[in-house]
Parts: structure tokens; C-alpha cells; sequence
């Protein structure tokens, strides 16, 4: 079964961590459906850090009715954020190509996508046959569905309750050692 995956990021500390939402593409409309009916009138998407501690404790339990399967990679980013952002990301799309993903939809960092498309094609270059992904950047107001990783993200990185109310999203965690590849 081909799925779509829609990652987000978050840093805590030195630590970072990088998101990613895995959806079945029958599921596509009516997560995007359910995630909308969270949204104020007149607000465009939904920021986790942006929102207020009683709205985020509402945000996460809505999310855990809804559903979602979460991959969670970390990795030290006292050598360089972006150096971290690529090791998560090298690690993402390894697993991505494993489980027959068609689609990956990233949250956009303007002029910083230049950096997951270099590390994503090099990744997928070493194993092209095996690989049909597919991939973008856009702004999160662009598709609900990339607000799921950033409230989880923020969740799981804040740690203590907060990552006791996403736990059940999580299926996967993989901390990446960047010093190992």
C-alpha cells in the first residue's frame, strides 16, 4: 500500500527533531476534513507554538481521536541545525523508500529547501529502482495535514505531559547518530 508522508520540525534545546506524518491516501479527505474543524473562523492554519496552553491541550487530544501514525527522528544539533535536519532527513527517506511511500510533502523553509532537495535526491539516487517518491515543499497553510507533525514535534519535544498526550501517534522513533554514517 503506497502512503504519503507530511513532516515538520521542531528544535528543543540541542536537540532535533524531525516529524513525519504517514497517511494512507484513502484517509487524505478526511484527516484534512477533521483537522479544518479545528481551525477559529477566520484562521488559515494551525501554528502549535502559537496557541495557547488550554487550545493545545484540546489540538492534541483531537489529534489523538483522529488517528495518525507518527515517525519521530532526533539527532545532536550542537554541531549545526541544519547538519541535523539532513541526518533526520537521510534517515526519513531510507524508511520512506521501505514502506512504499509515493509522496513526500515537507513544510517549507523558503530558501532553505534548496538543502532537503540535495540530501533527498542523493538519498534516493543510491537506490532509484526501489524508489517512486515524490516530493515537495509547501507552506503549511497549504495542507492541513502538515500540522500534524508540528504539534506532534512540539509535543514529543517538550517532553513530560505533553508527550504523554501524542504518544499514542507515535510508532517510531529513531534517534539519528550522526557520527556512525
Amino acid at each position: 500500500m503506497s502512503l504519503h508522508a507530511f513532516v515538520d520540525e521542531s528544535r528543543r534545546n540541542n536537540t532535533y527533531l524531525l516529524a513525519a506524518v504517514l497517511v494512507d491516501p484513502g484517509d487524505l479527505a478526511r484527516t484534512r476534513k477533521a483537522l479544518r474543524r479545528l481551525l477559529f473562523p477566520g484562521q488559515r492554519e494551525l501554528h502549535f507554538k502559537k496557541e495557547k496552553t488550554d487550545r493545545r491541550k484540546l489540538i492534541a487530544s483531537r489529534l489523538v481521536s483522529i488517528g495518525a501514525t507518527v515517525h519521530i527522528y532526533t539527532c545532536d544539533c550542537s554541531a549545526g541545525e541544519e547538519i541535523a535536519r539532513q541526518e533526520c532527513l537521510i534517515a526519513l527517506v531510507n524508511d520512506l523508500v521501505d514502506l512504499d511511500t509515493r509522496r513526500l510533502v515537507l513544510d517549507s523553509r523558503e530558501e532553505r529547501n534548496l538543502h532537503d532537495a540535495q540530501t533527498i535526491r542523493a538519498t534516493l539516487g543510491k537506490r532509484p529502482s526501489h524508489s517512486k517518491i515524490i516530493y515537495e515543499h509547501l507552506e503549511s497553510s497549504h495542507d492541513e495535514l502538515l500540522w500534524i507533525p508540528d504539534v506532534v514535534a512540539w509535543c514529543h519535544g517538550a517532553g513530560g505531559d505533553w508527550a504523554r498526550r501524542v504518544r499514542s501517534l507515535v510508532a517510531k522513533e529513531t534517534v539519528v547518530d550522526k557520527w556512525s554514517r
